[in-house]
């Protein structure tokens, strides 16, 4: 006998589960104080002292707020728009225009030494810190230590904590003085510890790196970052570009390259119709804010930017603001302003729409990775609608309610 369409009758209903509470504050700090007793033999094995895991550790508590921050997935994205309205704005701009000139001898040595054009360092600092101005005040031991007892980033934090340790070992640092974002970032540029160890250099020649306090080093450090990951000196990151109508928007995207030779024979030209100069790198088309944006041809030093930071609106953010420092116009295609980026909770249901439509796009978690564009590409193309794989509202209404239907 079926009580109610789809549940079982009451006699045979398993009993529901017991909710397990979630562990009190006073156990949580318990816990913690063991997980830092527990994890000195780690940190002895990475050929840390006892004195050095002594002075950071040892009276550090777990902090709550980077607790909070950890396990919380935002629930609303800022539009593209939005975020470069505050990186590239007229003060920033500004502020960045004063620096390459008070800091030119300073700069100009550092460009030639590492190939980094002054205007993308001035840029990638501003967009970091604010030219120094937010560079987080958590205790760098605590923030990482905190991440590192448990939470989704504990692959990541606890190599980063060993990495601090050895930072403070190697360089005499004051355990007090090593301030981070609650993530565990820190300095002008905002580094992390491991690469700090790897690739952080002393550019004022005094013999000591200091990432907080001195900007020749934090400069220095970063070009040298930005070198290694494969700056091409000489060549563009990319630029504004025309889409002609009828462009298949399933070449769009950072994963997909051609010569710029096969993207003119498509039809693209430069935002001003003229063109594209003629380049022998690889190149791809971007859209930021999907077809309704502006579009943009980046290249190779746009990817270098990436491996400083992964997130596409941050290297596009540092690369227009560096062109802005330089005199270059601002983007000239208008942005989406109408429409706003899907919620966690719209982003989890277009997620489970599409799986219920036959799509792979790995886990439902709310982020949507390559494999959730992918298929909403797909999706798009079976609908012939510029398959941009970007989200919107009116795709998660059409989507949701064709796998309503198909349900049904």
């Amino acid at each position: 006998m079926v009580a109610a369409y789809g549940a079982p009758d009451a006699a045979t209903a398993a009993p529901p589960a017991i909710p397990v509470p979630a562990p009190s504050p006073a156990a949580e700090d318990q816990a913690f104080a063991q997980f830092v007793q527990d994890f000195w033999p780690t940190a002895r094995a990475a050929g840390i002292t006892a004195t050095t895991y002594d002075a950071a550790m040892g009276t550090i508590s777990r902090n709550q707020h980077i607790s909070d921050l950890n396990l919380n997935q935002p629930e609303f994205a800022k539009p593209v728009w939005d975020y470069l309205d505050t990186a590239v704005s007229a003060q920033r701009i500004a502020d960045g225009k004063a620096l390459l000139v008070g800091d030119a001898d300073m700069l100009a040595k550092i460009e030639a030494k590492y190939g980094v054009p002054r205007e993308i360092l001035i840029s990638i600092w501003g967009n970091e810190s604010d030219y120094g101005r937010s560079m987080g005040n958590y205790n760098m031991f605590q923030a990482l230590a905190t991440l590192a007892y448990g939470g989704p980033r504990t692959d990541y934090a606890r190599p980063q904590l060993i990495a601090a340790l050895k930072m403070m070992q190697q360089n005499h640092y004051a355990a007090s003085d090593m301030t981070s974002s609650w993530a565990g970032a820190f300095g002008q540029t905002q580094f992390v510890p491991t690469t700090f160890l790897n690739q952080a250099v002393d550019g004022d020649g005094d013999g000591k790196i200091d990432l907080w306090n001195s900007i020749p080093d934090a400069l220095a450090s970063t070009a040298n970052v930005i070198s290694k990951a494969g700056w091409a000196i000489g060549k563009p990151w990319g630029y504004e570009i025309a889409l002609p109508a009828g462009f298949a928007y399933d070449s769009s995207g950072l994963d997909v390259t051609y010569p710029v030779a096969a993207w003119s024979a498509r039809g693209v030209k430069t935002v001003a119709g003229a063109p594209l100069p003629a380049n022998g790198e690889e190149a791809s088309v971007y859209l930021p804010a999907g077809a309704r944006g502006p579009a943009f041809l980046v290249f190779p030093n746009f990817k270098a930017i990436l491996k400083y930071n992964n997130a596409a609106s941050y290297a596009l953010a540092v690369c227009l603001l560096a062109d802005q420092l330089k005199g270059a116009p601002s983007v000239a295609g208008a942005w989406p302003r109408d429409e706003q980026p899907l919620n966690l909770d719209e982003r989890l249901a277009l997620q489970s729409a599409l799986v219920k439509l036959g799509f792979d796009i790995g886990k439902i978690d709310g982020l949507l990775g390559n494999k959730s564009r992918a298929a909403l590409r797909n999706w798009q193309k079976t609908h012939d609608l510029p398959a941009d794989g970007y989200p919107t509202e009116d795709l998660l209404s059409r989507i949701a309610l064709e796998a309503q239907q198909k349900k049904q």
